[in-house]
């Protein structure tokens, strides 16, 4: 009996160790699981995460700085050894910088002046400091690597400009003050099997974030000769933008060898009609603002194109059209400024836009709004400025031959034009004499939420459609105390030139002594002419509220305009 119970409870404490020691490696392997959830979990946590997690005392490096990777360690020492060469550096590089960058000044020398030349460049005692790294994944690849540096340099150069003006005054002009921060992109291309594993570097400042200096003339006062200042300032940013900003790429040559392939080449054209703008800011005591554009891709004066004035008008109609090259459509972006034309003084700025061309489908017509704002890049201002209506078509170099495939030979259109494809007859005319013709028949459906005008709380609303080119005009039935009319008239116009006319329509007030205007719609005939049939509803410009829907039919008629 002993014997049997010895065996009993030998039995029962080995199943115990066994059910014991599965227990224990079962929590084990529970609690590795659980390890590996929570250590997946913080690698999937991004900077925005961690800053939650963190008090701001605590935040690593790594978090406070999240756009790019920071050098640590290794900035300290590359900020530590270019200190110490610094002075060498000085010395080789204020002549080179003379002789490389004074041509560009006498190529953008504005007209005040007659020269412009260093008679000093040192760049001072104060090196500049590295803040940032990143090699850019999406942008090498196995023919080359692409690496960003941000710089940041509050530098004590000695800086000396000789100006000459017309007149004969000389003016030594010093540059103080300066201050950089920027982001420089460097390409390493074509990676090769010989020391030092690539063929030439390009560089590129790809990112201009700061850029602030002063300037003093010598034993004067520069603001006393009036336009000197702005000129200078303007010239200087000039030369900086043409020589080294992206896409603008300088190229060192490490292995002889071609390298052409890293040249600056345009990539494509884009095509804008600045077509209006509306609720502009009033910057007249006496009158309204007369607005005109200024519209660029790159800020160079050769490169910036200017609509003409519209006097006297705070929802100006330009319907203009300008074409610029692309070099870089994944970084590049189209900016139009608009200014009130002051006559004989300095137009005064009444707001920007901005649109980054890789947002534009190729070879597709976008037609936008764009609010206006004060500065280009910061959210905080939240002041009405005002609108400005564009429509634009990006075309890469290439896509030319998609349109060509698809239009009589005989044709030779802009790229503008080729979007519209069986629309257009022409023969190989100039841009300016290349004629859209067609019916166009405009259904008024009807309008919602018009504003209260008269006693009565209503309103007695028709609609007065015209073309900007034509005097032909078509007027709807008056419809009485609505403010929510139906119409559903359906009128004709005859359009001469599509590409470059507008539809005009008013909706008015028909009273007993008169008539009041309550708002207006200006169209352009693109997307119409695209889509050959079209029904949409526009909210109305000038009106407090109020909006109108609108149905249209496009009928191209094929003829041919004599060429004078």
């Amino acid at each position: 009996m002993g014997f049997f119970s010895g065996i009993f409870f030998g039995i029962l404490f080995g199943v115990g160790i066994i059910v014991a020691f599965a227990r224990y490696e079962a929590s084990r392997s529970k609690r590795r699981s659980e390890l590996a959830k929570t250590v997946a979990a913080f690698a999937r946590m991004t900077v925005e995460d961690s800053r939650k997690i963190l008090p701001p005392q605590f935040y690593p490096p790594w978090v406070v700085f999240t756009q790019r990777q920071k050098l640590h360690s290794s900035y300290y020492w590359l900020n530590t050894q270019l200190a110490k060469m610094w002075p060498f550096v000085d010395e080789a590089a204020s002549e080179l910088i003379r002789s490389n960058v004074e041509p560009i000044l006498e190529q953008h020398t504005p007209a005040i002046l007659d020269s412009l030349t260093f008679s000093k460049l040192t760049l001072g005692t104060v090196a500049p400091q590295f803040t940032g790294i990143a090699i850019l994944e999406e942008e090498s690849g196995r023919d080359k690597v692409t690496m960003e540096l941000e710089m940041k340099w509050d530098g004590n150069p000695n800086i000396v400009l000789d100006i000459n003006t017309h007149i004969g005054v000389a003016l030594p002009v010093q540059v103080k003050d300066l201050a950089f921060t920027g982001v420089f992109r460097l390409i390493f291309s074509p990676l090769v099997d010989e020391f030092p594993a690539f063929g030439a570097v390009c560089y590129s400042l790809f990112q201009k974030k700061d850029l602030d200096f002063t300037l003093k003339v010598i034993g004067g006062d520069i603001s006393s000769i009036p336009g000197v200042a702005d000129a200078i300032e303007e010239t200087i940013k000039d030369a900086i933008e043409d020589s080294i900003t992206w896409p603008v790429r300088n190229i060192v040559p490490i292995i002889p060898g071609d390298y052409s392939h890293l040249e600056l080449k345009a990539q494509g054209t884009l095509e804008v009609r600045l077509v209006q703008a509306k609720g502009l800011t009033n910057k007249e005591l006496i009158g309204k603002s007369d607005p005109f554009a200024k519209l660029f891709i790159r800020p160079l004066r050769d490169r910036t194109k200017q609509s003409k004035t519209i006097n006297n008008d705070l929802n100006p109609v330009w319907n203009e059209h300008f074409e610029f090259i692309v070099e870089d459509p994944n970084s590049q972006s189209f900016t139009v400024r608009i200014f009130d034309d002051d006559g004989l003084q300095n137009a005064e700025f009444l707001g920007a836009a901005q649109v980054q061309l890789r947002e534009l489908e190729p070879g597709k017509v976008k037609e936008i709004w764009l609010k206006l704002v004060k500065e280009l890049g910061v959210q905080r201002d939240n002041k009405y400025r005002g609108e400005v209506h564009l429509e634009l078509l990006y075309i890469p170099i290439g896509l030319d031959n998609y349109f060509s495939n698809t239009l009589n030979p005989d044709y030779s259109l802009t790229t503008y034009e080729k979007t519209l494809k069986d629309k257009v007859d022409d023969d190989a005319a100039p841009k300016k004499n290349v004629i859209v013709r067609g019916v166009l028949s405009v259904t008024v459906i009807s309008a919602e939420d018009l504003p209260v005008v008269d006693l009565m709380g209503k309103a007695d609303p028709f609609v007065v459609l015209s073309l900007k080119k034509s005097d032909r005009k078509h007027k709807t039935r008056v419809v009485n105390e609505c403010l929510n009319p139906v119409w559903n008239q359906t009128f004709d116009f005859v359009v001469e030139d599509a590409l470059h006319d507008l539809l005009i329509v008013e909706v008015w007030d028909h009273d007993t002594f008169g008539k009041e205007k309550i708002g207006r719609v200006i169209l352009t005939f693109t997307r119409i002419i695209l889509k050959g049939e079209l029904q949409d509803t526009f909210a109305l410009n000038g009106s407090s509220s109020g909006k109108i829907s609108l149905h249209f039919k496009w009928k191209p008629q094929h003829k041919k305009r004599d060429q004078s």
